[in-house]
């Protein structure tokens, strides 16, 4: 098949070089799909976007009518896609329904430990020539009690690193994880994990439902001094009421790989440009924030798997074949998957 590749950077080539083996026709550009590029993967059976892509309704009709027949997500999350419209034009949806559930739950851990002991400051002191701890302290993670919100292979496999450092899980999840349990976890209500976490780690998909799960009023019930990551979807978190805590130093700190309005500065260098995102901008000037570009899935091993699991979406929708990587449009009622 043709395959367009958009938002595509040199591991991307790369490692889908290597899946591919010569099976595909793979044509790269870096250019990100809008309603004003759509016109770019004209001829292309299939495209394959990434997170950063604009896969609205207008989008969508421009593929259509451009003869795309598959769009092959190199991600998990779909939320970026209209899948109502994609249905109705016929276009299937595959994603990488697992890549490395490993790689997003260590960087969480990093960000954890990264903000408990300060180690950004650290960092920076050191290199100044300061080596004074005031400020520096920390606590022990060991028996602290930690909250997942989405307990699935990312959940778990932190809840099994955090496990062995000694601390008491709660877990919050519509379909309670048997490995979870048998690690000692506790799934109680939302209210009730926030209100007794030291940390909240998010590890769930960005819906209707959770959009803005971590609002004001939830803010509000976490402890003081409680520390907060996010390595799934920026818009779980309302930022604006994230700022208030912060500023209110209600909020211990923040560890942030994804942010709600990522689209139009992550995965681009920005350094000699001006960042015009009020928002963001004031979530850096926080000493006890840290803010990363969407890297949590970056490792070899991932980006393998990724490229891997595009391959045979690639070849199975050419064979006529299907597999459990296509996503359908939602029935109204139904839980989100």
């Amino acid at each position: 098949m043709r395959c367009l590749v958009t938002s595509s950077r040199p591991y991307d080539q790369e490692s889908l070089h290597a899946a591919n083996q010569g099976r595909h026709e793979f044509s790269f550009v870096e250019t990100p799909l809008r309603e004003d590029t759509a016109v770019i993967a004209r001829g292309y059976q299939a495209v394959c976007p990434f997170v950063d892509d604009t896969l609205n309704s207008a989008v969508l009709e421009a593929l259509a009518q451009g003869g795309t027949l598959l769009l092959a997500l190199r991600s998990t999350g779909f939320n970026h896609v209209d899948l109502p419209t994609a249905e109705r034009l016929g276009l299937t949806v595959m994603r990488v329904r697992d890549y490395s559930p490993y790689a997003v739950a260590e960087f969480a851990l990093g960000l954890m430990l990264t903000l408990n002991r300060h180690l950004h400051k650290a960092y920076n002191r050191v290199r100044e020539g300061n080596f004074l701890l005031d400020g520096l302290l920390g606590f022990d993670m060991h028996g602290k009690t930690v909250g997942l919100i989405g307990t699935g292979k990312i959940g778990a496999a932190l809840a099994r690193i955090l496990h062995g450092m000694g601390c008491r899980l709660l877990g919050y999840d519509p379909y309670p994880n048997p490995i979870c349990q048998s690690l000692g976890m506790q799934y109680v209500s939302l209210d009730t994990l926030l209100g007794e976490s030291r940390i909240v780690s998010l590890h769930l998909p960005l819906t209707p439902d959770t959009y803005h799960l971590i609002n004001a009023e939830r803010l509000a019930r976490m402890p003081q001094g409680a520390l907060l990551i996010n390595t799934s979807r920026g818009a779980l978190i309302d930022t604006s009421a994230l700022i208030a805590a912060l500023k209110s130093r209600h909020l211990g700190a923040v560890g942030l790989d994804v942010y709600e309005e990522e689209a139009e500065l992550y995965f681009h260098n920005l350094c000699d440009d001006i960042i015009c995102d009020d928002t963001f901008a004031r979530l850096l000037t926080f000493p006890n924030v840290v803010v990363t570009g969407h890297q949590a899935f970056f490792t070899a091993e991932a980006l393998h798997t990724i490229a891997a699991t595009t391959i045979t979406n690639l070849d199975d929708f050419a064979a006529g074949r299907e597999n459990g990587n296509i996503v359908h449009a939602p029935t109204p009622g139904a839980p989100h998957p």
